[in-house]
């Protein structure tokens, strides 16, 4: 019902502008004035900093609102409180409130606007004491930046993604990001590139906005599975050396919190961290006796920590069932993931703008000659069939949903750490003393959708 509510706004397309957004915010009571929030935006690692934050103040005690972008299975997965996605008829509801003013406004809103507005006056609804707000696309026009300043701002990375919207370089897209800082609001950014960092320190100089620019977290030494950050130790459930950039950036962000007089305690953030799951990412299932890594790698720097995961992992020769969009940078995933002797099974991205399989073909063998096999599938599922072990499932968050729903009805079960059993990975464990494979999962209800 809630795809079908919200598909006639899905043909206004990605529209970046908050004239909009704004207009039918204030025809609905402007409830994103009611809210306090913490604003994320980012190329990478947005969504599990919105996961740890929102779980660790759970955990201290406060009623919290997230939303982020896009979902997996269904579209209350993206506006929750106290970690709870929104009851579809309540959303159906605020839809209709929506509707309701649509007369009023001079332009039809998007679906991202709608679905935005919704989570605004939910959040207001419930009364939450803050909200973990994702943005959507970019930043500066992006349709969550209508709201009043936020508690703190936070950018976790740039990288080359959505160019073609954000600009040409890494110093357009950072501009575009840092349109978020507000005038003299603490910002916590994560590590970037030097062009990027350049953007973004004059955005702040100008704004006067206090900055933390973190470090990434170390492994502690004598805690497999614990890191350590600012003389904070605190358990990492989500797997991948980029949660060591993610989890500082989140701590950071705390920290700023706390010198606001939010109360947060030592054991409220470890035992909130412990309890952060984000489904999606580098997370393993064990279905009809094979294991299986799903992440939604869809652009370059994501696909070379996959990469660089994988191969902790000891696995000389991979199976990758990959499918793009084709708007993405083809060629830079594809060097990150593809080594000798692995193989490449393509397959489309459904309901979406899918690349072209012939010329991903075409395309690998160019970035790596030596690759063991490539072949072409009408559907991921035939695909699987045909992987065997150590297969790996990437591309895009629209192909795991795909994945995640076609397997809802099999027995599914989350692979622990524990259980991997590699013995390089072990080795490397036992190391650095830190656990490198984790694992999670978060199935709901069926529901693909369109957004970034």
């Amino acid at each position: 019902m809630l795809t079908a509510a919200l598909r006639p706004y899905a043909r206004f397309g990605v529209r970046l502008g908050l004239e909009p957004i704004q207009a039918l915010l204030s025809a609905l009571g402007s409830p994103q004035l009611q809210v306090p929030l913490i604003h994320v935006a980012g190329t990478n690692g947005k969504g599990s900093v919105c996961a740890y934050l929102d779980s660790v103040l759970r955990a201290a005690g406060y009623r919290t609102g997230r939303y982020t972008s896009p979902h997996l299975l269904s579209w209350c997965e993206r506006i929750c409180v106290n970690g709870d996605p929104i009851p579809p008829e309540v959303f159906l509801s605020l839809i209709q409130k929506i509707e309701a003013v649509l007369p009023e406004l001079a332009y039809p809103p998007s679906q991202f606007e709608v679905v935005t507005a919704a989570a605004w006056l939910y959040f207001a609804q419930q009364q939450v004491d803050l909200a973990v707000v994702e943005v959507g696309l970019g930043g500066r026009l992006d349709a969550t930046n209508v709201c009043q300043p936020p508690l703190v701002s936070v950018i976790t990375s740039i990288g080359w993604d959505h160019w073609q919207r954000l600009g040409n370089s890494l110093g357009a897209i950072a501009s575009e990001k840092a349109g978020i800082l507000k005038q003299g609001v603490p910002a916590v950014i994560g590590p970037v590139p030097p062009e990027a960092k350049a953007v973004i320190a004059q955005r702040l100089e100008a704004l006067a906005c206090p900055a933390l620019w973190p470090e990434p977290a170390q492994w502690c030494a004598d805690r497999a599975g614990w890191a350590t950050w600012g003389g904070i130790e605190y358990p990492l459930p989500l797997a991948g050396e980029m949660q060591l950039v993610n989890s500082a950036i989140a701590i950071a962000t705390l920290q700023q919190l706390q010198s606001q007089g939010w109360q947060i305690s030592l054991a409220a953030l470890q035992e909130g961290m412990a309890q952060t799951r984000w489904p999606g990412r580098l997370q393993w299932l064990d279905w009809q006796g094979r294991k299986l890594l799903i992440d939604g790698a869809h652009n370059a720097p994501a696909a070379a920590y996959l990469r660089q995961y994988v191969d902790q992992l000891g696995w000389t020769e991979v199976t990758w069932v990959v499918g793009m969009l084709a708007n993405k940078d083809h060629e830079g995933i594809l060097k990150h993931l593809l080594r000798g002797g692995d193989r490449l099974w393509l397959v489309p991205v459904p309901d979406h703008a899918s690349a072209d399989l012939e010329h991903l073909q075409a395309l690998a063998h160019t970035c790596c000659p030596e690759l063991g096999e490539c072949r072409r599938f009408n559907d991921v599922t035939k695909a699987l069939d045909r992987a065997g072990d150590r297969c790996v499932v990437c591309g895009s968050l629209y192909l795991i949903a795909r994945v995640l729903g076609a397997i809802a009805g099999y027995a599914v079960t989350v692979v622990d750490a524990s259980q991997v059993g590699l013995a390089k990975t072990q080795r490397l464990a036992k190391e650095r003393g830190a656990s490198t494979i984790t694992g999670q999962s978060d199935l709901r209800d069926f529901d693909l959708s369109e957004n970034t």
